[in-house]
């Protein structure tokens, strides 16, 4: 049925019920031993010298008898990604469709095909036509009968057009469904595109992979290196996925391999059409964290970005794209707090987890104008004389509609959001004129320590912030303690030095959290103006087998004696750690062995019980 030229790029269909027409547009379109010489004269005058060599080369002609079967050729060639760019029809073949009715069929299944209607001047008027295709610019009309050098002149100047067009769509499908910095299929395709494996997997019962890939510290590329950077680091990701993707190396059957796209920002994702376990997209996430992470070189900078990656099936996570992609999303920053550079499973744990973290995040908003946030006193104790030697303020939350909430639970969530800044201004405020309250009726209360947040002493004005709340409420500098963990001092470097100093110079005391977590560091120590160390829980809440634990501790008290800066041991439970703190001139504890954390009332008469009456009755006479 068809001819094929050595240089063949554009496929013409005949449809005709007559076996003669077809023979006629072969040796028009093909066969140059049937041409004269004159006519060889005409194609060089309409289409240049060079068409003597090359026109009769550029097309490869198909044929049928019959609409229908004219239609079975043409979705062939669709499926086959071949499509014919034009088409011959005749407007008469009795018994099956005619002209009008095969066109109208034809544009169904490929709209972009140019058409010639081959018809006498009896068969239809342009009425008729209009009035069944519609206006268009893709059909022509070819009275019979044609003469050859017509039906040259048609056929190149609308395979020219087919392909013309064609390149103008790819170029609008390009910017239109295609993202310009890295070429990935961008977030209008990729919905698109997993709409239609999700149709095709439910049809068929198949199992499919989302996998949504998110860079970590990505806004640190840009923030240090500049945009330009983070656009080279974007790309060369891009790259690596297409990669990853390959269809030799990916668990994602031959037919349907894996399709990668970027949904912006330094958000990607990867659609796994086709799996049968698990744990294949398991080996893909790997295989991607594994090639994201390597070292890239970026003008003279070399860096290292890791990504974490969420992922969830069809149809088991999601049955459609909306679904799917929020719970991979919800997967990935489960990865995320989880250290990052991993990647996760979504389950139902994850959805109830980003469900409750929403409500208690809408809830905080509130809780500090609807009065739910409260303080709660520890007491802290002097080992050597067996007084109290402060209180640390602990930050509550009962909320109105759910309850009593956990600080493990909200306060890394205020962190996130911002919220922390009011609140942490709050609690400070609120400890401060409550601690005045207490020394101003005579009670024995040395200091109140407040704990400091990351973006609290982040901020520049917090040293102003302090000294002005003190002024405030009236407190003494001395009686108040900040206590910071050693963490945000190691990260915050020579600017946590400067802010130190600023709030040493107003005469409080300051503290170092959690000392000994793993990020000591003696050089830094010796530099900062602090006045106690607080030794982490995890080195003192340990039984007697613990050795390493008691060694750290037993050398945290020592070192820190030697730089006469105090130590107050936290998580302190049983009356073994009191005495081993107690040999190891530990100054100061605090735990539940010692006491709970108590509200202000109980606090209040705990410091009542606690004060000796003598100091009592002198504060009393004074005033």
């Amino acid at each position: 049925m068809s001819r094929r030229g050595d240089n063949c790029s554009h496929r013409i269909l005949v449809i005709d019920d007559n076996a003669a027409i077809h023979d006629d547009f072969r040796k028009i379109l093909i066969r140059r031993d049937f041409l004269g010489d004159g006519l060889h004269d005409m194609e060089e005058a309409l289409f240049g010298a060079q068409t003597r060599m090359t026109v009769q080369a550029s097309f490869e002609i198909d044929c049928a008898s019959q609409g229908k079967e004219g239609l079975d050729l043409v979705e062939k060639a669709q499926a086959e990604g071949r499509p014919y760019a034009l088409a011959f029809v005749d407007g008469r073949m009795p018994p099956g469709w005619d002209g009008i009715e095969t066109i109208r069929h034809l544009w169904q299944a490929c709209p972009d095909l140019q058409v010639v209607l081959c018809t006498a001047y009896a068969d239809y008027s342009w009425e008729e036509i209009r009035s069944v295709l519609g206006e268009s610019d893709s059909l022509l009309i070819l009275k019979k009968p044609f003469d050859n050098v017509e039906v040259l002149q048609m056929a190149h100047a609308l395979t020219r057009k087919w392909e013309l067009n064609r390149e103008i769509q790819g170029r609008l499908t390009q910017l239109a469904f295609y993202d310009h910095l890295t070429s990935l299929p961008n977030r209008a395709l990729f919905i698109d595109r997993i709409g239609q494996i999700l149709q095709t997997s439910s049809r068929y019962q198949r199992q499919s992979a989302l996998l949504f890939i998110d860079l970590d510290n990505f806004k640190r590329i840009n923030d240090t290196l500049g945009h330009n950077i983070g656009d080279d680091m974007l790309k060369v990701t891009a790259g690596r996925l297409i990669k990853c993707m390959r269809a030799s190396d990916t668990i994602a059957r031959p037919s349907t391999d894996a399709i990668a796209s970027r949904l912006g920002g330094d958000e990607f994702t990867v659609v796994l059409p086709e799996i049968s376990r698990e744990e294949d997209a398991a080996v893909v996430a790997q295989r991607i964290l594994a090639h994201l992470a390597a070292p890239i070189t970026l003008g003279k900078q070399q860096v290292v970005v890791t990504s974490s990656i969420g992922i969830a099936f069809f149809p088991k996570d999601g049955d459609n794209p909306e679904t799917l992609l929020k719970n991979a999303d919800q997967a990935m920053y489960f990865a995320k707090r989880e250290g990052k550079n991993k990647f996760r499973f979504y389950c139902q744990e994850i959805n109830d987890e980003a469900i409750r973290k929403m409500t208690l995040e809408n809830e905080l908003r509130l809780a500090l104008e609807q009065g739910e946030l409260s303080l709660d006193y520890q007491p802290q104790m002097d080992l050597k004389y067996g007084t109290i030697s402060g209180l640390e303020a602990l930050l509550r939350w009962n909320s109105k509609r759910l309850g009593p909430i956990s600080p493990v639970e909200f306060i890394p969530i205020a962190e996130e959001t911002g919220m922390i800044i009011p609140i942490g201004e709050w609690v400070l405020r609120t400890a401060c004129a409550q601690a005045r309250v207490w020394r101003n009726a005579g009670m024995d209360l040395p200091r109140i320590a407040v704990n400091v947040s990351v973006r609290q002493f982040a901020q520049n004005q917090f040293p102003a912030l302090v000294k002005s709340i003190l002024q405030e409420t009236g407190l003494e500098p001395e009686a108040l303690e900040l206590e910071i963990t050693e963490s945000v001092l190691m990260k915050e470097g020579e600017n946590a030095l400067e802010m130190l100093s600023q709030l040493k110079n107003i005469n409080i005391c300051l503290a170092i959290d959690d000392f000994g977590t793993g990020y000591s560091s003696l050089n830094y120590l010796k530099q900062f103006p602090v006045d106690h160390l607080k030794i982490d829980r995890s080195f003192t809440s340990t039984d007697g087998s613990d050795s390493r634990s008691r060694a750290i501790t037993a050398s945290i008290v020592a070192m820190a004696d030697n730089l006469n800066i105090n130590v107050i041991a936290e998580g302190v439970e049983t009356k073994e750690q009191l005495l081993y703190l107690q040999n190891c001139e530990c100054e100061e504890i605090q735990g539940f062995y010692y006491c709970r954390p108590l509200s202000r009332e109980k606090a209040e008469l705990f410091l009542l019980e606690h004060t000796p009456e003598h100091v009592l009755q002198s504060r009393n006479d004074g005033d």
